[in-house]
Parts: structure tokens; C-alpha cells; sequence
């Protein structure tokens, strides 16, 4: 019998002990002070403390921090820059019900909040759930990180052992363990002190970031070619193609098998090969924990390695039970059915196991299989699986289940992926159209779709009918072509989100960061909660409902930031700590870029759009009005190598002066060979008129061999086909070179009249109410009596409406 050491065997095992200066122990407590904001309250009646690393806390070996303590026979104090213990010593931590916070509590400095076993945390913000599952819209959150109150807890008193081999343990008593994070406002240095606790976050596959397929269909070798072909015809790109439960064997009243369906998939190898060489990643649904059957390719092999004897009275067909607890099955399992599916290049399995009354189980299978791709496949860790709700960060990517196609969903899902970050989580996939049941709607699939553009992961996913459109191409030519140019631009957007991908795993800084952060007052206002960070430079204020018919644009209420932000698509300028009242077109997506913002962006090949990896040609959009550097960070995407310094950070330095801007393009750390020998780049300086100079250098030599030209508002330099590893210097100066471009509401009811099927004499009526010097009241008048001209009563309903949004303003 293979050994599970061989697997899963742990390293660092020492880590989880904590220093002896961090420490503080009694006959039934122990009081462990990890950081200026993190506690550790252990509490056992028989004296008996826990040092093993469990599923949820692997590190406990943080620096002594700066305290004091005082003490006598009864009484203990603990004092960090944050927060003041208080324990009568050897006493429950927890009180009376009249009187929880008798014996111990803990309490933020500079305030009157303190902390005590079961407090209510009333003003926590939440966080995530164990999967969306038939949700339509309604979500009941756990617990998160993020609280008003400036601290909370997190319990590992039920968590499982983890041993030196990887095998797990239950714990056998009723002890208490509790980690408190005091942390006042300084949310940051709470998720700084939980990633420290529970593990980093998981530098996700590139590959991850394109966008996937998903059709509960009984797929064959053909239909799969075909399928890639359609995506090469219509021009939309594609990175990973996911497998339901149709590629393997169908064993009776299973959905479980690990052997390929012959009839379906003549040639496995093949069709993998197939998609590799198209760019295409796959992934497999599996779920071992419904037995392993005796048709499986691999059966007697499983079953002599894992050394499963049947009770004769229990035979059940054959059927092997699977325990996931057991080290001989899981050793047997990994070598015998899932060695074979990694080796002919599968590259990531769909852990469709569903039980939330299990989680357990989930979170074993979800660990080994992430860290058995990352050491014995060699390449970096990947799974997709439900929620197992503790330290899921770890293992990229979470599946969020069969949702409901409905309107409701469309506007859970960036509360749902905000809430996610106040755990650490970022990497969530959602069913972008919806999975089944609900409506077709073309405008609720175009929102979807971009929405999915500025999300985590972009999965297109549907059940099984083919009225389920999830391909472009299936829809009206108008959606179509909206629908493909946000498709494109998700994989052009590869390499910055890559790169905030690399910051959240090295720094912890989620993907997605809710505008409550900076702004608490928000999370109650249902019109702006909804508003994110996407990375450091992007904010989005995603649109969820209908439009409105007659004007054919949606009526969104935005809120903006403080500083300076500019449309992304337009470079419409805005002045941010405002809100707005704001008309897009089907279209159009509300996303922001501050001002100085650098975005990186992938020049896509028509001939291979499926590529993710490191781009040969780069589009760099600068928005103007200030400073600034942007790291771009690429590697090759998929191995671990990137951790011995396999990997390239080029600086992109804007220097922003009025009439006067310069970028510079270098590397700065890492190994040059990582990037392509020669590249191409298109600097597109936002919202810029055509300079009177523009120069350029590469290295020290001053080069000629380049374009320049003006496209809309914008300015693109373009050097082509340059030494990746030579410093590329752009300065482009004149007189009055910056376009303003401030966004002004007369021009989108100007847009709006515009498209409207009505008289054109008519319409010049109107455009003399709306933009006249009247107040409010005389234009409202004005426009009623417009209807002695002709005007239908739903346009005056729709104008008057209007009216009603400029008085907002």
C-alpha cells in the first residue's frame, strides 16, 4: 500500500507553536498574544492545550509583539497598543447570562467597545456562504471579518487535527479556542493577521481569468470541436471548458465515476491535446464520496492498494464506500484514479461534492486535492468546489452552485462577491446568464455579461436545454455584438487582473474591496452598496435592473468616490464625493478609473484570442490629472516556479505634468527571460489631443521608428516589435494637450431625445424646454403642453420622469 506521507505530508509542522514570550498559561487557561491586535483564548478544564496545526490555523509562530502584563493570585492584564484583557484568573471565560463578561473581556483602547465570549458582534458586516445553490436572490450570510465595531472572533474549537502526515483528527473534548482580532478601523491589519494565521491566498492559474464554458450536456468528442470552432467562427475567446457528470461511466443511481464514457470520448488523450493545443484548459466533475464502482477501469487496483475488505453481509454490488478520512483509500484513490486523469493533462477537477451538513468531508477532499496537483502534478494549485467555509481562500476557485436565471440574482452577486472579501475570499465563480428556471432575456444576459467582465471569474453556465442561450452567437445581432466586445475585453483585462491577482496573494488585498470600507454609511443605502473596487485602480457601479423602454437606457444612481474619476469607456470626467444620476446605453458598463490610473491591457491575436498567457503586444490606457507607477507582475501562469524567482515585475511610471506627460516602461525585478524577446506596445494616453512632440527612447537611444495618432479623445503612441528587456521611454508635450471632458447632463438627455422615434420638429420643442434657463416647475409645464403638438402621453410621462432626475442633481 502507497503511504499518504507521500502526498500530503506536512511541512513547517513547527510553525503552529507559538513563541514561549507570546504565552501566558494557567491550570485551565492559556492566553496567547499574537500580534498588536490578535489574542488566542484557550480554556480547558483538564489543563490540556492544543500546539497541532488544524484545517482552519496552520501558523501561530508570530513575532512577540510589544505588551505588558500584570499580575497577582486572581487577576491578569495584558495591554497591546490596541486593546486591554482583563481575566479573573482560572475562572470560565464566559460569565453568567445576567453577566457574560464577569470573568473575562477585552476592550479597544480609546473607546467604550469591548469584547467578551458570545457577544453579539451585532455590527458585523458579514461574509460568505457555504454555496448559491436554487437562491434567487435572498442570501443568508455567516459571519465575517469586517465589523463596524472594530473587532471579532473566530472560533476553531471544532476544527479537525491535522497531522504530520496530512491525515485528519477529531478533537475529543470541549475546549475552548478562540483567536480575537481587536483591530479598531484598521481593517487591513486584520486580514494581514488572518492570512498570517490561516495561510496565504493561492496565486490563481492565468488561465483561470479568461472565461470558461459550462453546459450540462452529454458532450462527445465532435461536439466538443465543434463547439471550439463555433467560438473560432464568431470570434469569441475561450480559456477552460468544463465537464459534467456525462464524460465518465454511468453506474446506476450514481452520478460518480472516474473512467471515461467511450462512447462519448473515443480518444481522451486526444480531445485534451486537442484543447491544449487550442489554449483551452479542461476541468472534470467528480465525487468520489458516492463509492467507487466495480465497472471503474481502475477498480481492483483501488481496491487491493486502499485494502478495503466487504463485510460479505455488505456487499452493496461492489460498490466501494469511499472515506476520505481513511489515509489507505485517499493514498489508493490519488494513485489509482486520479494519477491517470493527470497524466493524460487534465487540468483541474470539479469537486462537485454537496452536502452542507458535511463540511468536513468538503474540506478534506478540497485540501488534498489542491495540494496533490501542486506536488505531485507540479504545477500550481487548482481545484473548483463548493464552500468549505474555513480558510477557503487557500484553494482557488470557489463554485457558488446551480443559480436561478432571475434579475434578483444579477443584483445579489456583487453584495455576494463584496461580502466574500470581508473573509478573504476572492476568487468566486457564479453562473453568468444563471444556471436554470427563470426568463431569457437578452437585456439580463448582456448585464450578466458584463458584470462577469469585472468580476473574480467569468463562467458562462447553463443546464441542460438548448433554450438556455449561453452562446453569443445565439442571440439578436445587437446582443451578439455587445456581448462579444465585453467577452474580448475580459481577456484583454488579463493582465492587470493577473497582477491584483498576485497582489491579493502576496498582500492579502482582495480582488474585490466593498466601497463600505472607506465609506461605512454605504452599506445601507440599497442604491450604492453594490459599488466595488476591482484591483486598486477600477471602481465599478454595476447596473442590475431593467431600463427603461422609451428612453432605451438604464437609470442608474451612482456614487463616486472622492478625487477625481474618469468613464472608462468614454473618459468622461467626473468629481467624485458626489452622486449622480446617470443614463447608460445597453452597451455601456458604469466603471471608473481615478485619475493617473494605469491600466495594462493584452493586445489580442484574431488568429489565437484563447491565449492567456504573457501578451507579445501590450495596450496601456493612462488616464491623465496625476502621477503615477503600476507594477505589472507576469510568470508562466501556471507553475509554482514563480516561488524560486521565475517570474517579471516591470514598472510602469506615468509622470504627470500639465501639457507635459512622459511613461516609462522597465523591469525592475525578477528574471528577463520570463517575458517575450520582443514586444509591441500601444501607450493610449486618455482623454489627450494630439501633442506638438512626442519623443521616444529605447534605452539610451533615441528612436524614429514609431506611430503616433489620435483616436476619439484619446492619444496612442505605438512602438512595435522592441527589445523587452530596454528601458521604453514615451514624452509627449504641446499647448493645451489635456481634454477636460467633463461630464455634463444635458449631453446624455441630448443622447436620449436623439434616438427617440418621434417628429424631429417635435423633438426640437422639447430640446427648448429641457435646456432652457426655466426652473423646474415651468419646464414641467411646458412639456405637458406639448401634447396640443402631438406628443404621445407616454413621452411626456417618460420627460416629466426625467425632469425629476435634473432635480436631483
Amino acid at each position: 500500500m502507497a503511504s499518504l506521507d507521500e502526498h500530503f505530508a506536512l511541512n513547517n509542522y513547527e510553525e503552529a507553536v507559538s513563541l514561549y514570550d507570546a504565552i501566558t498559561v494557567g491550570k485551565k487557561y492559556r492566553i496567547t498574544i499574537l500580534s498588536d491586535i490578535l489574542v488566542r483564548l484557550e480554556y480547558s478544564s483538564n489543563g490540556q492545550f492544543e500546539d497541532r496545526p488544524t484545517e482552519q490555523i496552520i501558523f501561530r509562530r508570530f513575532s512577540v509583539p510589544r505588551y505588558t502584563k500584570q499580575e497577582d493570585n486572581n487577576f491578569l492584564i495584558i495591554s497591546t497598543k490596541y486593546f486591554k484583557l482583563e481575566y479573573q484568573k482560572e475562572m470560565p471565560f464566559q460569565g453568567s447570562k445576567a453577566s457574560p463578561d464577569q470573568y473575562l473581556k477585552i476592550t479597544l483602547n480609546n473607546s467604550d467597545k469591548y469584547w467578551h465570549l458570545g457577544s453579539a458582534e451585532a455590527r458585523n458586516f458579514n461574509g460568505t456562504v457555504y454555496s448559491l445553490d436554487n437562491v434567487d436572490g435572498n442570501v443568508d450570510y455567516q459571519k465575517g471579518l469586517y465589523s463596524t465595531d472594530g473587532f471579532v472572533s473566530i472560533d476553531d474549537s471544532k476544527s479537525l487535527i491535522l497531522n504530520k502526515d496530512g491525515t485528519y483528527s477529531r478533537r475529543n473534548d470541549n475546549r475552548i479556542d478562540t483567536y480575537v482580532f481587536m483591530y479598531r478601523k484598521d481593517f487591513g491589519f486584520c486580514l494581514r493577521d488572518y492570512f498570517k494565521l490561516t495561510g496565504k491566498p493561492s496565486l490563481i492559474p492565468r488561465y483561470a481569468l479568461g472565461i470558461w464554458w459550462n453546459k450540462n450536456l452529454d458532450y462527445t468528442s465532435s461536439s466538443i470541436e465543434k463547439l471550439v470552432e463555433d467560438f473560432k467562427i464568431n470570434e469569441v475567446p475561450l480559456s477552460v471548458f468544463l465537464m459534467g457528470p456525462s464524460w465518465h461511466l454511468k453506474h446506476q443511481g450514481m452520478t460518480n465515476g472516474f473512467t471515461f464514457n467511450y462512447n462519448l470520448i473515443d480518444n481522451p488523450k486526444n480531445l485534451i491535446d486537442y484543447l491544449h493545443n487550442n489554449n483551452i484548459r479542461i476541468g472534470l466533475n467528480i465525487n468520489p464520496i458516492e463509492g467507487i464502482h466495480p465497472d471503474e477501469i481502475s477498480y481492483n487496483r483501488f481496491k487491493e492498494a486502499s485494502g478495503f475488505q466487504f463485510d460479505e453481509k455488505k456487499r452493496n454490488n461492489g460498490l466501494i464506500p469511499f472515506n476520505v478520512f481513511n489515509k489507505d483509500m485517499v493514498s489508493a484513490y490519488f494513485n489509482e484514479l486520479i494519477k491517470p486523469l493527470n497524466d493524460i493533462g487534465t487540468d483541474f477537477f470539479w469537486i462537485d461534492y454537496n452536502n452542507p451538513k458535511d463540511l468536513y468531508t468538503l474540506r478534506a477532499l478540497n485540501k488534498y486535492h489542491f495540494d496533490d496537483y501542486k506536488k505531485n502534478v507540479n504545477k500550481r494549485g487548482m481545484i473548483f468546489s463548493r464552500n468549505g467555509l474555513l480558510a477557503s481562500h487557500r484553494y482557488p476557485c470557489l463554485y457558488s452552485g446551480e443559480t436561478i436565471v432571475s434579475w434578483k440574482n444579477l443584483n445579489m452577486i456583487p453584495e455576494f462577491n463584496s461580502k466574500a472579501s470581508n473573509v478573504g475570499i476572492s476568487w468566486w465563480s457564479h453562473d453568468i446568464g444563471g444556471y436554470k428556471s427563470g426568463v431569457e432575456d437578452s437585456e439580463l444576459y448582456m448585464r450578466f455579461v458584463e458584470l462577469g467582465t469585472y468580476s473574480p471569474i467569468f463562467r458562462l453556465s447553463s443546464d441542460t436545454s438548448h433554450y438556455y442561450k449561453r452562446e453569443p452567437w445565439l442571440w439578436d445581432i445587437r446582443t451578439f455584438s455587445v456581448v462579444k466586445e465585453y467577452l474580448k475585453l475580459r481577456h484583454r483585462l488579463i493582465p492587470y487582473i493577473y497582477t491584483e491577482g498576485y497582489k491579493y496573494s502576496k498582500t492579502g488585498l482582495p480582488l474585490i474591496q466593498p466601497v463600505y470600507y472607506r465609506y461605512p454609511e454605504i452599506y445601507d443605502e440599497p442604491l450604492y452598496k453594490n459599488e466595488y473596487y476591482f484591483g486598486t485602480e477600477l471602481f465599478i457601479a454595476p447596473i442590475t435592473t431593467k431600463k427603461d423602454l422609451l428612453m432605451n437606457r438604464t437609470v442608474h444612481r451612482i456614487f463616486l468616490p472622492n478625487g477625481i474619476w474618469y468613464d472608462f469607456k468614454t473618459g468622461k470626467k467626473y468629481v467624485g464625493g458626489k452622486r449622480y444620476v446617470t443614463f447608460f446605453k445597453d452597451e455601456d458598463y458604469p466603471v471608473f478609473a481615478k485619475r493617473g490610473t494605469i491600466i495594462p491591457m493584452a493586445e489580442l491575436d484574431d488568429d489565437d484570442l484563447n491565449n492567456t498567457n504573457i501578451p507579445k503586444a501590450l495596450d496601456i490606457h493612462i488616464f491623465p490629472g496625476a502621477s503615477n507607477t503600476y507594477k505589472l507582475y507576469e510568470d508562466d501562469g501556471i507553475s509554482s516556479l514563480y516561488e524560486e524567482g521565475f517570474y517579471a515585475i516591470s514598472d510602469i511610471d506615468y509622470n504627470y505634468q500639465t501639457n507635459n506627460f512622459t511613461c516609462i516602461i522597465r523591469q525592475v525585478d525578477g528574471k528577463s527571460d520570463i517575458l517575450p524577446q520582443n514586444r509591441s506596445y500601444k501607450i493610449r494616453f486618455r482623454n489627450t489631443r494630439k501633442p506638438s512632440e512626442v519623443t521616444v527612447y529605447l534605452g539610451e537611444e533615441k528612436i524614429s521608428n514609431f506611430k503616433s495618432y489620435p483616436v476619439a479623445n484619446d492619444f496612442v503612441v505605438e512602438v512595435n516589435n522592441v527589445p523587452s528587456n530596454k528601458q521604453l521611454s514615451i514624452n509627449c508635450r504641446g499647448t493645451d494637450i489635456e481634454i477636460d471632458a467633463e461630464r455634463i447632463i444635458n449631453d446624455d438627455i441630448d443622447s436620449i431625445v436623439s434616438d427617440l422615434q418621434i417628429n424631429t420638429d417635435i423633438k426640437e420643442m422639447i430640446a427648448a424646454i429641457l435646456f432652457s434657463d426655466e426652473d423646474i416647475k415651468r419646464k414641467r409645464i411646458g412639456i405637458r403642453k406639448l401634447k396640443r403638438k402631438g406628443l404621445h402621453p407616454k413621452y411626456i410621462t417618460m420627460f416629466l420622469k426625467l425632469l425629476e432626475y435634473i432635480a436631483e442633481l
